[in-house]
């Protein structure tokens, strides 16, 4: 039954590399590359729990963290052009 789930994972993972390389705005893309990200997170868990590794869990922990943090720094460059840009109350940014 895992088999099966992984295999879907790994189409639904095919899919998202689709859409990040034909997405119309940046945006789409790194909704696409987050998914993905997300997708391979519970793909490691599988893989882990079918090869009866319970320590793939942190790893797929550790690369979470890592696919938030980097989703929000690309967005943060994309939105202002600069990752430590701090944005003021009026809605502009300090420069």
């Amino acid at each position: 039954m895992f088999a099966v789930a992984v295999a879907a994972l790994l189409v639904a993972m095919a899919m998202a590399v689709t859409r990040a390389l034909l997405g119309p705005t940046a945006y789409d893309r790194v909704l696409a590359l987050n998914n993905m990200g997300t997708k391979t997170v519970v793909l490691i868990a599988a893989l882990g729990f079918l090869s009866g590794r319970p320590d793939f869990l942190d790893l797929a922990l550790v690369y979470a963290l890592i696919n938030f943090i980097g989703t929000v720094a690309v967005l943060k460059y994309i939105e202002y052009g600069d990752l430590g840009a701090a944005k003021r109350a009026d809605g502009g940014t300090d420069a």
